[in-house]
């Protein structure tokens, strides 16, 4: 594949040789560098995976970009440019908002006859387990109040106002993605999934966690992890050995 021509993944860390590739997708208001530390764990870690991260268009060097404020929108053009990085067996890991976008783009792909190894949903309630929210319609104090009750933003964004207000657009286009997202009926996942959650998670709870068996009828395991809604920051070593150890398995059953 030709990295300078994907308008939609980064990598960080190449790993040429690897058996598997894991595609990861950031949460509302996140990019493609909040996996960098992931990717560079798993590189030092020796993880057969080569891991690449998805870049939303609206911030980093995707800043000029009008922010897309639809989840299938979204799907269509992740799905879209993932074309060229099949060139070996491929996972998804998506965090939060990340984990929606990723059941969509998955059942995108499986629709074109593209399989996957399998979906890691993370800190997110099933697609079918909505809730009633509007954050996305406060006013620009609302809404970063409501990034610092999850916590999920950068601590060096949060403490400046001025850059804080300058991502704003693209975060508040992100919550109205989540927002308005409704699970439409179909053909649910041929591929498995594995969901991770947070034992304290105000925005995900067990049975909505759960919830994610219905999508698939690869089968599925929920693993409860101490932490919030970013337990992934804290627990990134435990996750990495599990994300590990779930693609050897989903790549020998493949195989």
């Amino acid at each position: 594949m030709n990295e300078r021509t994907s308008r939609w993944i980064r990598r960080f860390h190449a790993a040429e040789a690897a058996a598997v590739r894991l595609v990861c997708l950031p949460h509302a208001g996140g990019s493609a560098t909040a996996y960098f530390p992931f990717s560079r764990m798993a590189a030092e870690a020796g993880l057969d995976a080569d891991v690449v991260a998805v870049q939303y268009p609206g911030r980093q060097d995707r800043r000029g970009e009008r922010c897309l404020d639809d989840l299938a929108t979204m799907a269509d053009a992740v799905a879209d440019d993932l074309g060229p990085w099949f060139d070996r067996p491929v996972a998804l890991f998506g965090h939060s908002m990340g984990a929606t976008l990723g059941y969509e783009v998955a059942r995108r792909l499986e629709a074109r006859g593209t399989p996957l190894l399998g979906l890691f949903a993370s800190a997110c309630r099933a697609p079918s387990a909505q809730r009633v929210e509007y954050v996305h319609r406060r006013d620009d104090d609302g809404l970063i109040a409501a990034l610092r009750e999850l916590s999920g933003t950068d601590s060096a964004v949060l403490g400046d106002d001025e850059l804080l207000r300058m991502v704003l657009p693209a975060i508040r286009g992100d919550y109205t993605a989540v927002e308005t997202y409704r699970h439409r009926a179909g053909r649910e996942l041929d591929c498995p999934i594995h969901v991770l959650v947070g034992d304290d998670d105000p925005v995900t709870d067990l049975g909505e966690a759960e919830a994610w068996g219905a999508h698939t009828t690869g089968g599925h395991v929920v693993d409860v992890l101490p932490g919030g809604h970013f337990y992934l920051n804290a627990q990134l070593d435990r996750v990495l050995a599990t994300v590990a150890a779930r693609l050897r398995e989903w790549h020998d059953a493949a195989a």
